[in-house]
């Protein structure tokens, strides 16, 4: 019998996912230390003016606008003073103390945590030239330079670099008291903790909301780009079903008409024969592909209409519905009528249909004008309305926009040109250009 013996080798890696989850979150906590206030801590990062376009700031004129950009610096350089005042108290040193108090609070502007590390280095260095007797362990000057820079700096950076800067300055306050306040009358470590505590945690939450915010913001412009998406593939099935039932119909008359056309004519040869044969058969075989490719536009529940697709022709019916929904509408229509591609018809039966729709919608009790004009390149319609004379009787429309979207496919679909937009008198113009090939280009 042979013993064999095992030797397990732990991966690199493995120890790590054996320590415990204190161990793990202190490590983390010391990591996020390290990048919050000891990484590039002295990296220049200048403070940009501020945004102007808010409901206060946009009022102002051009030149106090201009000013107003401003008033992030002229506030840091306002506590400045105040800091150097504090500092001045003591006649001795006064100008060693200014500067000790005044430099990290304007430092904040150019780089943010460095000038948290110089107000922890300039708090211990201003105490030997201030007044033995006085405030410990922070001076007059020294507290509000300190409180100054940890507002700044939390409101540049992130609330977890707060939470590290109020840390050290409990710890700097609590070592500084517990080694070398002994046979003093008057700490301030706990109104310097107490009142910093408050404004970090103001200055937290104010990020919290500010992110909450442009989370609102982004969701709110996805949204509203996925809704005009899906209005869009709306509107373009819709037209795709309508077109659908157009061209199959087409190529049902064309099946019909070649497989009759043999029988119109007396002994027809052969080769007329075959050759009608082959076109009822290409025409089936394309109503057959027409149907299946798009045939996956339709709905569970559409049913194809059972009256042929409305035209131009059609157009009176339409009026008429119209007006008795309350709407005062005129026809005018100017050149030559004659009969266009069907599609055309159709959708231009549809554009006036809802350019209408609209005005009923938006511009209760209002007056319309459908001009329709028949040119040698194609067809042009133009539908106004006037002002609503009530604006008060207009309810809010969720839908609002989708039907100049469905316009705009049906003319884009025809390479057609549409403009939509407001008149002078407070009404709505919409016009359009639906290009009709000629006869002679067809035959060329």
């Amino acid at each position: 019998m042979t013993e064999t013996t095992h030797l397990q080798i732990t991966p690199p890696g493995d120890g790590a996912k054996s320590r415990s989850p204190e161990y793990r979150l202190a490590v983390d906590a010391l990591r996020g230390l390290r990048q919050d206030l000891f990484h590039d801590a002295f990296a220049y990062r200048l403070l940009p003016r501020m945004r102007v376009d808010g409901p206060l700031t946009r009022r102002l004129p051009g030149r106090l606008r201009d000013v107003a950009a401003w008033t992030p610096h002229a506030v840091i350089c306002t506590a400045a003073l105040i800091a150097l005042t504090g500092a001045t108290i003591d006649e001795g040193f006064a100008l060693l103390l200014g500067l000790l108090a005044v430099v990290p609070v304007l430092l904040t502007m150019v780089r943010p945590v460095g000038a948290f590390w110089a107000s922890m280095a300039a708090t211990p260095l201003a105490l030997p030239f201030g007044d033995p007797w006085g405030d410990w362990p922070w001076l007059p000057g020294s507290f509000v330079c300190h409180l100054t820079v940890l507002t700044v700096v939390a409101v540049r950076t992130r609330p977890r670099a707060a939470a590290w800067m109020w840390t050290l300055t409990a710890l700097y306050g609590i070592l500084a008291e517990t080694l070398f306040s002994s046979g003093r009358h008057g700490t301030n470590t706990g109104p310097m903790l107490a009142v910093s505590a408050f404004v970090l945690l103001a200055v937290t939450v104010w990020h919290i909301r500010r992110h909450a915010e442009q989370e609102v913001t982004a969701q709110q412009t996805v949204t509203a780009h996925e809704r005009s998406r899906r209005t869009l593939l709306e509107e373009r099935t819709t037209i795709a079903r309508e077109l659908h039932d157009v061209v199959a119909h087409h190529m049902s008359v064309v099946a019909i008409q070649a497989e009759a056309a043999p029988y119109r004519v007396e002994n027809p040869p052969p080769e007329l024969e075959k050759a009608f044969a082959t076109i009822r058969e290409n025409a089936v075989a394309a109503l057959t592909e027409l149907r299946r490719v798009l045939g996956v536009v339709r709905a569970e529940d559409y049913e194809a209409p059972d009256a042929p697709q409305p035209t131009l022709a059609d157009l009176e019916g339409l009026l008429a519905n119209v007006r008795e929904a309350g709407l005062g509408v005129e026809k005018v229509v100017t050149g030559a009528v004659r009969e266009l591609p069907q599609g055309v018809e159709l959708s231009a039966y549809r554009i006036v249909q809802e350019a209408l729709s609209n005005t009923l919608r938006h511009a209760p009790g209002a007056s319309a004008r459908v001009e329709i004009g028949y040119v040698l390149g194609g067809l042009g319609l133009r539908i106004v309305n006037g002002p609503p004379p009530n604006p008060s009787l207009i309810k809010p429309s969720p839908g609002a926009g989708h039907g100049i979207t469905g316009m705009r496919e049906r003319v884009t679909m025809l390479n057609g040109e549409m403009t939509a937009g407001g008149t002078d008198d407070g009404g709505y113009e919409v016009a359009v250009f639906l290009p009709v090939a000629l006869p002679d280009e067809d035959d060329a």
